[in-house]
């Protein structure tokens, strides 16, 4: 049988493996040898790693209280940091756990220690995903970055990097929070890093920084290797809200089966231990069930959502979702009230979350026709936008111009919408571009173009069904089936009525004899994207091939 200072040290070691089911039972038997702060400190630490939520309160409470009794004050702090980030992951407890905090910050003092690095981490933590407030995230992740870099600490380095690319992302500086993140995720997955808990958490910021972003391509790079370390690990649980933030990305991708079952199995593995770190995935499950058309779940997914302990953490985003779905219900009024709170709620310099919020507000504003404030509101978004370069986020502009300039100008609504469509298309977001496409079909028939606007909207209805999106295929289905009732007997005087400007530029460059990298080099845009656009010209005008093509354009005076 080992001594008490032997299995101790077992105890450490199988920790330092990954052993948690071993390390406990080293401690455990430490302690019946006697009972002392470092056994109860390691017990603490391995039941984190098995999720037993009771053991580890309990050991860590005990073990502060003993290092407090022997006045061994940074030990004590560093318990008491750990005992603030639990009353959080556990059980949503932000008023204890800033408590637990202060009473860390008073026995540190103003000592230079790697303590006081990981409570400025928690410090960080609880600015970003309480308070919401990424500026103080950035300076807290600041001052915990240059601590580590002075203690020779590479996990407090990079993991403070990881944070402070977060808020930055969040504030706006999309290129430069990227930047940070990008070099703190490369030292996790080259094995700078030792600490399992530091290394799974920057990979998830960064996923949440694409989401935030909606940067997908970053995001689906990252995803795959993240995933993969994901099932190879053994503590699964420290990758659950990663594993959300992709399910994120895959809703925004169109991939909702896969999305689907991340998010039921993350939110199953974490009300059985975390319960508090299932909101942001209930969140996400709701805004799934909204695209889905299932209305009445995504409701009953928010009002869990709203109550403890998951508020603490998403209570704001409930707020937009709830927007979301009073617009789909046709009640912009609603809307609008609960998309004006959510706005009230998030500071002003968090540009991404306003932007979310802008977005909605423009279209409630344009469904109650009130076209002041929703100018108002677009000219905020161009604000925002204009910070962010992201493909996704500049579709998204363009959509909402679209919404407001089809108030009065259907013909710049139009290019608005084609504009959108295309973007959203070429960022790998289906839902959005089949939507831009039904407004893009409505400014259509506004200008009289029925046959076009009938072509555009069946072509979202494809897509809509494609992802499973029912409801949103039921009303473009209906609405192709009201232009048809009402526009059999026009003409189509126009032979290119059913194309894009973009397919008019592609044929005319088709038929001039350029192959589609060359298409793609002169229009900057992807080869992928100008072999779908000829694929889609030929469909459209009952083509055979690109020379019938060529034909049709010399045809029609297009060379």
């Amino acid at each position: 049988m080992l001594k008490q200072d032997e299995a101790l040290r077992a105890g450490q070691a199988a920790l330092l493996r990954a052993a948690w089911q071993e390390a406990r039972v080293h401690f455990e038997a430490a302690l019946t040898r006697g009972e002392t702060p470092q056994a109860l400190e390691g017990l603490g630490a391995a039941a984190w790693w098995l999720s037993d939520a009771p053991a580890v309160f309990a050991a860590r409470e005990r073990a502060y209280r003993l290092y407090r009794k022997s006045g061994e004050d940074r030990s004590a702090a560093r318990v008491a940091t750990a005992l603030a980030m639990d009353c959080c992951t556990f059980r949503g407890r932000a008023a204890i756990a800033r408590g637990w905090v202060r009473r860390a910050e008073r026995l540190l003092g103003d000592e230079i220690c790697r303590e006081l690095g990981w409570l400025l981490i928690v410090k960080t933590h609880v600015a970003l995903m309480i308070d919401h407030d990424p500026a103080t995230t950035r300076d807290f992740a600041t001052r915990a970055g240059s601590l580590g870099e002075t203690l020779g600490d590479i996990d407090l380095e990079m993991l403070a990097l990881a944070y402070r690319g977060l808020a930055l992302v969040s504030l706006g500086q999309v290129d430069a929070g990227m930047r940070c993140l990008d070099e703190a995720v490369i030292a996790a997955a080259a094995g700078e890093m030792g600490d399992i808990d530091a290394t799974c958490t920057a990979c998830c910021l960064m996923i949440y920084a694409c989401e935030k972003a909606r940067d997908l391509e970053r995001a689906a790079e990252w995803c795959a290797q993240l995933k993969e370390r994901s099932q190879q690990s053994s503590y699964r649980l420290m990758f659950a809200l990663c594993r959300a933030h992709y399910a994120g990305v895959l809703i925004r991708r169109g991939v909702w089966a896969e999305a689907e079952i991340e998010l039921i199995e993350v939110i199953d593995e974490l009300e059985r231990t975390h319960r508090a770190q299932a909101a942001e995935a209930l969140v996400l499950l709701s805004e799934l069930r909204w695209r889905q058309g299932r209305l009445e779940e995504a409701e009953e997914l928010l009002q869990r959502a709203e109550s403890p302990p998951y508020q603490m953490f998403v209570g704001k985003r409930c707020l937009l979702r709830r927007g979301a779905l009073a617009l789909e219900l046709g009640n912009a009024d609603a809307g609008c009230d609960h998309i004006q709170r959510f706005l009230r709620s998030v500071p002003a310099e968090d540009l991404l979350e306003r932007a979310a919020g802008l977005e909605l507000l423009v279209q409630a504003h344009v469904m109650l026709r009130d076209r002041h404030r929703a100018e108002a509101t677009l000219q905020e978004l161009r604000d925002v936008v204009s910070n962010v370069s992201t493909g996704p986020m500049q579709a998204a502009l363009r959509f909402a111009e679209g919404r407001v300039s089809a108030l009065s100008d259907p013909l710049a609504a139009k290019v608005c919408f084609e504009d959108a469509v295309e973007l959203f298309a070429r960022s790998s977001s289906p839902f959005e571009s089949a939507q831009a496409r039904v407004e893009l079909g409505g400014s259509l028939s506004a200008l009289g173009r029925k046959p076009a606007a009938i072509d555009e909207i069946l072509t979202a209805v494809r897509t809509f069904d494609k992802i499973g999106a029912a409801r949103w295929t039921r009303k473009a289905q209906s609405l192709a089936r009201e232009l048809r009732s009402f526009g059999g007997g026009e003409t189509r005087a126009d032979p290119l009525h059913c194309l894009t400007r973009r397919e008019i530029e592609v044929l005319t460059l088709t038929a001039q004899g350029l192959t589609n990298r060359e298409i793609a080099t002169r229009l900057c845009r992807s080869e992928h994207t100008v072999h779908r656009h000829v694929a889609n010209i030929l469909t459209k005008l009952g083509l055979p091939s690109r020379a019938a093509a060529a034909s049709f354009a010399a045809k029609h005076n297009l060379l």
